[in-house]
This record gives C-alpha cells, structure tokens and sequence, in this order.
C-alpha cells in the first residue's frame, strides 16, 4: 500500500537489496530532525497519493456493511462479503506484472510506476459507479461484481504505490513516509467513512425521525454518495499527472518466455528466501497475522454500531472523525517513535494496544447506545491501529529488494490480509451464535500469538549480521 514520490535517491541513498536497517535499532536522531522530514515536498505528496489509496477500502469493506446491514442484509450474509476483500491478499499474484510489465501509451507518456496507477485509478472510479447505480435490496449480485472491479483497482494501485514510495526514498526515512501515507490514508478513511453517510443522510428524501436500520434505508441517498466519493478519485488522478516519475530502472529483455517467468515470478520470492533463509518463516508468519485482531473485528464494527442504534450521524462523527483523527495521531507518533527508537519496540508496542482495544469493544457491548463510551472506545481502538500501522509498514518496506519492491511488497501485503480476512468471513456467523461480546474478546485473543512472534523477530533482527552489500 503506500507511497510514491520524487524524492529520487543519489547513488549513495538508493536502497541496497538487503535493505534491512529499519528493523534494528538506528542511531538516535535530534528530535528536529526526526520531524523535519515531514515537511519534505517527497512527503507532503504522500499525503495526496494516500489519500487515493485509502478511500475505496472502506466504500467495499466497512462502508458497505453498513449499508448492507441498513438495507436489512443479514449479519452472516454480510460476513461472507466481506471476502471480496481477499483480493488485497491475492495481490502478488499478479504483482510481477505491475512490477515489470510496460503499458505501451501509459508507460511511454507517464512512466511505468504512474501509468499503472492511473488505470488502477481508472479502474476503481469505474467500479464505484457501478457500486451506486445498483440496489442491493434487489440483488447482491451486480453489487458483488463491482465491488470486486474497485476491490482489484484498489490492490493494484496499492502494488504500484508501494514500489513508488520504496524506489522513491532512501530507507532510513521510510517509517517518516509511512506516516505520512498513513495520515493521507485516514483522512480518505474520513471522507469514504463519515463523509459518505453525511452525503447519505444528506441525499435522504423526507427522512423518518429517528428511524434506524431498514426503516431508514434509501437507495437513492446511497447512490448520491456512491457517485460523489467516484468523484473523490480525482485527488488521486491529479496527484499522479502531477508526480515526478522515480528514477527509471533499465531491466533487462529477457530472451523467452521461461526467462522473464523467471525473472518476474520466481527470482523475486527466490531472492526473499536466499536474504533470510529459515528466518524468512518466522518473518512471514508474523506479517501474516500482525493485524488479525483489527480485521476480523473491523468486519462487525459496523452492523455493531448499527445494532446498538446509533445512526449515520453519530457513526461519522465519532467513529470516522474522533477515530480517524486518533489514527492519525498514532501514525505520527508511531513514525516519530520508530525513527528514534527502531521499528521493532514499536511493533511490539503497536501489538500489545491493538489486541488490547478490542476488549473495549466488548466493555461497549453491554453498554447500549452510550455515545460517550462510544467515542473513548474507537478514539483508544484508532490511536492503537495508528501506531502498529506506521511501524507495519515501515517493517515491509525494510524487508524488501528495490530489485523486486513491487512483487516483494505485495506479496508482504497480501500475506498481511490473507488469513485474517478468510477467517473474518465467518465472523457474522460467530456473532450470530455468540454475539458481540464474546466475539470481540476472541478478537483480542487471537493477538496473544502476534507478541511471541514480534519477539522472536526482533531477537534475530539484534542478532543477525549485517548482510553484505
């Protein structure tokens, strides 16, 4: 997922294949300039590219459950959808395309890493109209489809950011760039969580005075805010007409076909395995389940707040402006943090709060509709999420070879979202059997695994030599 940006490295910045020094501890850096970096022009155009990135997840993901469970859909039929999203973790799929495939008007007027970006930009504007020109009430299906079409869009310009933000920036800056997509991420979390049902409820014709779930549902209003959040992607569009290209690699032709499937699809999961050898198990069983807490939880959060009864205005205010803003929060002190103390303590860190958060949900749940308790919980929920964010992503971005940063990066990612999403599928049937409590508990459970491993992790990160460059 993550970023772009001119910040073309001189020989001596440019990334070694073995980038791996912002996974252990670097040399303390004064405060000012731990901070100054986010005023770099690289940085700043971060936030725009972010923004693009982060706006179609929620419109396929928590937005829509909303509106599905308002347009009286089921809780474990809303589950299950929630599996179009495993399309963020089958990315790397077809990451080495992105990676190195030309696409010969785009790749000649733009450069290869924007021209990839605009279609996937394309493609997503695409999808959300489709998204608001259909009635869920009358069919999921022609839903479904267009929620896969911006589903791919959006994973495929998260492979091309990802390589632009790597190929962009020299490593040790890498967590401060993470923060600041993290930040222009979550402010289109704002816009696609509480902007469109402000836009929604807006839209409503005659709305009934305090009605709530089917009662309040109106296709039309949802369509308005459907075509207004396509409209959005024009931030993105621009951001990236507007973009320097980083500096071009020349790869070279493969002779045959075997060759470039070699080169494109074997070398770069090779080269992963050859760096790290036996740790690169204990590597991608960590990143496969560092965030499981959040997302399986994060399916339900919506038709929870919906069956507790706060309506589309308390939603936005609280969860995806008060949220947003503490997300926003924590991705800044989590990019601070990891500069100066080093990515690992605050993986652990980012582990330990957002595992935590989610017993607060179950605290919520016997509370009723209680907007206070509404706004503590997602604002702690948010700042923890902020925080194992930043130092997320940062971590990726050190794992990867600038050789292969499309294909490496996507395949981290992928690999970040591919179990938990599979089991969040079924987290509508687990809520239906159990209800919300238990299952927000389970949620905090299942990070207990993620401590150990970061641990692990972070004592072969101290140990390791240096590899050579």
């Amino acid at each position: 997922m993550d970023n772009p940006t001119p910040m073309s490295a001189s020989p001596a910045e440019t990334p070694t294949p073995s980038s791996t020094s912002s996974t252990s501890t670097p040399p303390s850096l004064p405060w000012r300039d731990a901070l100054k970096v986010y005023l770099e022009p690289a940085t700043l155009r971060m936030l725009a590219l972010g923004f693009s990135a982060g706006l179609p997840l929620l419109l396929v993901l928590g937005t829509l459950s909303f509106r599905l469970r308002e347009a009286g859909i089921d809780r474990t039929t809303i589950g299950y959808l929630s599996w179009v999203g495993l399309a963020y973790g089958f990315k790397w799929v077809w990451a080495p395309l992105v990676d190195r495939l030309p696409l010969p008007p785009l790749t000649t007027l733009l450069g290869r890493r924007r021209g990839w970006l605009l279609l996937a930009q394309g493609v997503v504007i695409v999808g959300l109209v489709g998204m608001a020109m259909n009635d869920p009430r009358l069919g999921l299906k022609p839903l479904i489809w267009c929620a896969l079409l911006v589903a791919f869009g959006s994973a495929t310009q998260d492979i091309a950011l990802d390589a632009f933000r790597i190929e962009s920036a020299e490593s040790r800056k890498q967590a401060a760039l993470a923060a600041a997509y993290q930040t222009g991420y979550r402010l289109a979390m704002i816009w696609a969580g509480a902007g469109v049902l402000w836009v929604a409820a807006w839209a409503e014709v005659a709305p009934a005075v305090a009605a709530t779930g089917v009662a309040a549902y109106q296709n039309g209003a949802w369509k308005t805010a459907y075509l207004v959040m396509a409209a959005s992607m024009a931030v993105g569009v621009v951001t990236v007409l507007l973009s320097p290209e980083p500096v071009r690699r020349v790869l070279p032709k493969a002779k045959n076909a075997a060759e470039w499937l070699q080169v494109a699809l074997v070398e770069p999961f090779a080269d992963f395995i050859r760096r790290y050898k036996w740790q690169a198990a204990l590597i991608l069983s960590l990143i496969a389940i560092y965030r499981i807490s959040d997302v399986v939880m994060g399916i339900m959060a919506n038709p929870f707040y919906v069956d507790m009864g706060f309506t589309k205005d308390e939603v936005a205010t609280v969860s995806k402006i008060y949220g947003v803003v503490m997300t926003l929060v924590g991705a800044f002190v989590g990019g601070v943090l990891s500069m100066r103390l080093g990515v690992m303590r605050v993986l652990m860190l980012g582990a330990v709060l957002s595992a935590a958060s989610n017993l607060l949900f179950a605290w919520l749940a016997s509370r009723g509709h209680d907007l206070t308790a509404l706004i503590a919980v997602v604002s702690a929920d948010n700042l923890a999420g902020g925080i194992a964010s930043a130092a997320f992503i940062a971590y990726l971005s050190s794992l990867t070879n600038i050789s292969y940063s499309a294909t490496q990066y996507a395949l981290f990612s992928s690999l970040m979202l591919l179990l938990p999403k599979f089991i969040a599928g079924y987290s509508g049937v687990f809520v239906d059997a159990y209800g919300y409590s238990t299952f927000f508990i389970a949620t905090a459970v299942l990070g207990v695994p993620v401590l150990v491993l970061v641990a692990l992790a972070a004592r072969l990160t101290n140990t390791r030599p240096a590899d050579p460059p």
